[in-house]
C-alpha cells in the first residue's frame, strides 16, 4: 500500500553519506531506495476549484524541471485542462530555484496535487542546467512525476517501474556526472468525475534503454492498473521515449509496447499526430525532432487530440510539446 504524506520527509545527511559510500551495484541500489522513505510515499496537497466534468480535457506534459511554473500552468488553463499529468517536475533543485513546481503550478491552477520521487539527484544536473542555477546545493534534491485534478483524488498509488539502479551503476550505463538514486515509476490515481470514477496514470518510462525494457515497464505498469482500477475506464499518459535509443533514427515505430498495450484492450487514439519534442533552453538539440508522448485509453473514446507547441507564451517552456485530449464515455 502506498503511503500518502501532505509532506515528504527530507534525505538526512547521514543518508546521504551512505549513498556516496555505497558500491555502484544493483543490490546496494535496491538497499538505499527502500531507506529513502521520500521515495516509497506520495504527496498530495492543493486545492481543487470544481468538480471534473464528463467529458475531461486532459494534458500530459514532459515539463523537462518546469522552469518555469506559473507560465506552463497559464497555458494548461488556455487550453481548459481538468486533469495534468506531468513529468520531469523538480522539487527543491537549485535549477529551478528549490521550488516545487508541482505545488506551485497546482496553485496557479486552482488544483489538487499529487507528486511522487521519480529520483533523488545528489548533483545540480548537465552543464546546460548549472546556466541557471543560483546555489551551489539542492534544498532537497528531487525529480519526479504529478497529477494535478480540479477534483480531490479518491485514491492514489506509486508503483517503481524498476529498483536496480538504471542510473546509478555503471553496468547501465550510469552517467557519473549525474548521480542518483531512484528509477522509472508512475503515479496512479483515480478521480471522481460527473460521470463516475475515472484513472488517471502520469508516467515516464526509460530514456537510456530498448524497446524490450519498456515494453517491460509497461508491461508491470498495466498489471498495476488491473489491480488498482479493475472495472473503471482508464487514461496513461506521458513521455513513453519511444525510439529515443536508436540515434539517428528515433523512430517510435520500432517499439514493441504500442502492440502490448492493445492487447490489453487499450488505445493510442489519443495522441494527437506530429512529432512532440522541440529544442530548449536546457536541451539544444536543433535538428532532433522525436514522438516520445503519447495517451492509452481504455473504456472511453478519446477525442479533440491536439498537440500544444511549448513556445506560446514566447519562452520555450520545455523541450516536449505537451499532448491534449477530450475524455467521452463509451456507449
Amino acid at each position: 500500500m502506498t503511503v500518502i504524506l501532505d509532506a515528504l520527509p527530507p534525505v538526512t545527511e547521514a543518508q546521504v553519506d551512505a549513498i556516496l559510500a555505497a558500491p555502484r551495484t544493483s543490490e546496494a541500489h535496491c538497499a538505499l531506495l527502500a531507506e529513502l522513505n521520500c521515495m516509497n510515499a506520495v504527496q498530495v496537497g492543493g486545492a481543487g476549484t470544481g468538480p471534473v466534468p464528463a467529458a475531461p480535457r486532459i494534458i500530459a506534459w514532459n515539463v523537462e524541471r518546469c522552469l518555469f511554473p506559473e507560465e506552463t500552468a497559464a497555458v494548461a488553463a488556455a487550453h481548459g485542462a481538468d486533469i495534468v499529468l506531468l513529468s520531469e517536475v523538480d522539487c527543491g533543485m537549485a535549477r529551478t530555484q528549490q521550488r516545487h513546481t508541482t505545488a506551485d503550478m497546482a496553485k496557479a491552477l486552482g488544483m489538487h496535487y499529487a507528486f511522487g520521487v521519480e529520483f533523488f539527484e545528489l548533483g545540480l544536473g548537465s552543464p546546460t542546467e548549472l546556466e541557471f542555477c543560483k546555489d551551489d546545493h539542492n534544498a532537497l534534491g528531487w525529480h519526479g512525476n504529478a497529477i494535478l485534478s480540479r477534483a480531490p483524488f479518491t485514491k492514489v498509488a506509486m508503483l517503481r517501474l524498476d529498483d536496480h539502479g538504471h542510473w546509478f551503476c555503471p553496468e547501465f550505463g550510469a552517467d557519473p556526472g549525474q548521480p542518483r538514486v531512484g528509477g522509472r515509476m508512475a503515479l496512479l490515481a483515480e478521480v471522481m468525475t460527473d460521470d463516475g470514477p475515472l484513472c488517471v496514470v502520469s508516467t515516464h518510462l526509460e530514456s537510456n534503454s530498448g524497446a524490450a525494457h519498456r515494453d517491460a515497464q509497461l508491461k508491470l505498469l498495466l498489471d498495476e492498473i488491473d489491480r488498482f482500477a479493475p472495472d473503471i475506464p482508464v487514461v496513461i499518459g506521458g513521455d513513453l521515449n519511444t525510439g529515443n535509443h536508436i540515434p539517428p533514427k528515433f523512430d517510435w515505430r520500432d517499439e514493441t509496447l504500442f502492440a502490448l498495450a492493445e492487447g490489453r484492450g487499450y488505445s493510442w487514439d489519443g495522441t494527437p499526430e506530429g512529432m512532440t519534442t522541440r529544442p530548449s533552453l536546457i536541451t539544444r538539440h536543433p535538428d532532433r525532432q522525436m514522438k516520445l508522448d503519447w495517451f492509452a485509453t481504455r473504456g472511453v473514446i478519446p477525442r479533440e487530440s491536439q498537440l500544444i507547441p511549448s513556445d506560446q507564451t514566447g519562452t520555450v517552456l520545455s523541450d516536449h510539446d505537451a499532448v491534449l485530449c477530450r475524455l467521452y464515455r463509451a456507449e
